[in-house]
Order: structure tokens, then sequence, then C-alpha cells
């Protein structure tokens, strides 16, 4: 088994986790039912991509605690909707306290709306057509990596584009969220018992 500070075992279920989802009942939610499972659908990917950009600079936590508004605030992630957001829309975002309020951050994610809509494939075929062949999963958080040469080349390819905000560690960042990767620890007990892990989680 992993040491104990990249594998723990909560106290009410028993079960082995990563460590990082512990904090919170929310977190452990996402960590269990979402995160590393095969995500498709072009608005849900974009709604992905958007919390992954949004999230640079701070904690995964506070976009998830933030998720609702999120939600609320960009029309569902609808890809149609957003492409339509105007200067009115943005100064609505800068005022939602429920959001993180940050003009670059907001502009990007609205002009990303527009690029997705405008693709000659889906957003969905896009992303995934990036995924690697897949692999054992980690012994440990060491080996976990921050980006990888898939990430770097979706990374490089959505900016040339014209998406902004995802960089190399942001795709690596979405491909585990999205289950193009799967870096659940060995030792989690994610993926372990399907029964138990199909149930989508809502937030």
């Amino acid at each position: 088994m992993s040491s104990p500070d990249l594998l723990r075992r909560a106290e009410d279920d028993g079960r082995i986790r990563c460590a990082w989802p512990l904090e919170t009942q929310l977190y452990r939610d996402y960590h269990d039912f979402e995160w590393g499972k095969p995500l498709h659908g072009d608005d849900a990917l974009f709604e992905r991509l958007c919390l992954e950009a949004f999230q640079s600079g701070l904690s995964w936590i506070t976009i998830l605690r933030k998720r609702p508004a999120f939600r609320s605030a960009f029309a569902g992630f609808s890809i149609a909707r957003v492409a339509e957001f105007g200067e009115a829309d943005v100064a609505r975002l800068l005022a939602d306290t429920g959001i993180v309020r940050n003009r670059l951050k907001i502009e990007a994610a609205i002009g990303n709306a527009r690029v997705a809509r405008d693709l000659d494939i889906g957003l969905d075929t896009l992303l995934w057509s990036f995924a690697p062949d897949p692999r054992p999963r980690p012994k440990t958080g060491a080996e976990v990596p921050a980006s990888t040469p898939e990430s770097v080349a979706l990374a490089k390819e959505l900016k040339r584009r014209g998406f902004r905000f995802v960089g190399p560690t942001t795709a690596y960042a979405l491909m585990q969220a999205t289950g193009m990767v799967d870096d659940h620890l060995a030792d989690c007990w994610v993926g372990s018992d399907v029964s138990d892990t199909v149930r989508p989680v809502t937030f």
C-alpha cells in the first residue's frame, strides 16, 4: 500500500481513497463519483474546460463550491448560449459574487465558447482525440505528472484554434477530470466496484 499521506482510509466507510478528497464531503463525492470517469458531450466538456481555467491559481474545492453559481451565471455552460454573451454579460459576471470575478478568465470563457461553436469537429471529438492509451494506475502521488506529451499537444492545438487559458497543466487536469486518463492511485477503491461508482454526483 502507498504511504498514508498519499492514500487514506475514511473513518466512516473504511474505504481507501486518494488523500486529496477527504477534506470535505463535497470533495469526496467529486472524487468518488465524478473525477476520472469518462465524460462525453460538447457542453459537458466545455463546462470542465471553463472550470479548469477558472481554477488556475485557486484551489479546486473553491471551484466546486462555486459550481452551482457558475452554472447559473454561464447558462448551464451551453456553448451556443455562452457564445452569444456580450459586454452586458461580462459586466453582469464581474458583479456576480458567486463566481470567480476575473475579467480575463470570464472573457476567455466567452471567447472559448465562440471557438467551440465554430469548430469543424465537435469539442468532444477534438478533446478525446488526444486521450492516451490506457496505462496502469500510479502507485504513489510522485508518479502523477503535472503534464504529459499528450496534454502539451492538446494545449498546443487548442491554442492554435483560438482557445485561451488552457496550457499543458490545465489540459492535463482536464484529462484527469474527464477520464481521458485514470490517475486514481492503485489502491484507491474507486473503480473497484462499478455499482458503487456509476452514480453521478449532483452539485
